[in-house]
């Protein structure tokens, strides 16, 4: 008879299932109960991964809702339909504040548990990188010195993955292509 599978290999498992139903939000709860577990192994790179897909399938959803509802707002203003246009106004501000939870979910996992925890280079620049971009995609629709505080954060993220792939020899993290969304940091 087979050992059960641990608390660890339950959760990948069902994250992949998850995936394979297209059930993103799911999939990054089985992640977050990963990234949790006491167990004092950092991610595998199979693991880091699947998070990874995770929430950007689940902020990407969010981020085109808020491109499409955003440029029918402006549609609408320009067409001087203020009734609409106050309506499309609280519509995009709950899918701001959507977009505002994700975020901090993963910021908040970040900066706890997944960069401390990285005991290798490219571990610690891959999350590095993704810090980087979820403080971006906060920049995307805040305004004022929420937007400036996000934006200053995205380069300090980036710069930190930047120096030290650098100092792993890998090149840029852009060129690797493998941290994330193979755009360039600078």
């Amino acid at each position: 008879m087979a050992a059960a599978p641990s608390a660890r290999e339950e959760n990948v498992y069902m994250a992949k299932l998850a995936e394979e139903a297209e059930r993103y939000e799911e999939m990054v709860e089985f992640m977050e109960k990963v990234s949790a577990l006491n167990d004092s192994h950092e991610l595998t790179v199979e693991e880091r991964n699947l998070l990874s897909v995770a929430y950007k399938n689940v902020i990407g959803a969010r981020r085109a809702s808020w491109r499409i509802i955003s440029s029918i707002e402006q549609k609408e203003e320009s067409r001087g339909n203020e009734d609409h246009v106050a309506s499309i106004r609280d519509y995009r501000a709950k899918i701001e504040v959507e977009l505002s939870n994700i975020c901090a979910g993963i910021l908040k996992l970040l900066d706890s548990r997944l960069i401390p925890s990285a005991s290798t280079g490219d571990s610690k620049v891959f999350f590095l990188k993704m810090k980087g971009d979820y403080h971006r995609y906060l920049t995307e629709f805040k305004t004022g010195t929420e937007r400036k505080e996000a934006a200053e954060s995205t380069l300090t993220a980036y710069k930190s993955a930047q120096v030290r792939a650098w100092g792993l020899g890998m090149g840029t993290v852009g060129e690797r292509g493998s941290c994330g969304n193979g755009k360039p940091m600078s």
